[in-house]
């Protein structure tokens, strides 16, 4: 199977569907059984991890430069929709959630992190919902970060304050704003 040149570059920040955002620390070639392999090495700042994937499984697995400017419109956008809360069990939505996070589709982690959300009027969230919840606006807030050349707290902040700002009217208010 003939290699074509590396899709990503050192320096490079990439997503990786399972882990988020993660940076191209060096390119490797190593013999593995037998078997001369390309490997990226992909550094994850947050887990502190460490990952090495093999120049020709990168497609297979999904891993992806950083999302559009057209995808991060269409992400924010999202989050100021109404919140769609399935009235199936926890269980299966919990999954459905994961399922959509691990993606590493941007509008899909928004969706999550949207659906989600609770403004601090509101009930609490069980620990796994609040749990999920801040894997999909981390995961969300890193691509914006490192889209936005800035930290995840600021992207994170962003991502809270539209949240807020649209939240609102879609839970019943006893008071007229």
């Amino acid at each position: 199977m003939a290699t074509s040149a590396p899709a990503f570059e050192v320096g490079d920040y990439v997503v990786y569907p399972k882990h988020g955002v993660g940076r191209v620390t060096e390119l490797q070639s190593e013999e593995i059984a037998g078997m001369k392999l390309e490997l990226y090495v992909l550094r994850f700042e947050k887990e502190r991890m460490t990952l090495r994937v093999p120049v020709n499984k990168v497609e297979a697995i999904g891993m992806r430069k950083l999302s559009s400017d057209k995808t991060l419109k269409e992400a924010m956008e999202t989050l100021k929709g109404k919140p769609k809360v399935k009235r199936t069990m926890w269980s299966r939505r919990a999954q459905e959630y994961e399922a959509k996070i691990n993606s590493g589709d941007l509008v899909s982690i928004a969706e999550v992190t949207r659906d989600l959300f609770r403004p601090d009027d509101q009930p609490e969230q069980s620990y796994s919902e609040r749990q999920i919840f801040e894997a999909a606006s981390s995961r969300l807030a890193r691509e914006l970060a490192a889209m936005e050349k800035t930290d995840e707290p600021a992207a994170l902040t962003k991502i809270l304050q539209v949240l807020n700002e649209h939240a609102p009217q879609y839970y019943e208010n006893t008071e007229d704003a």
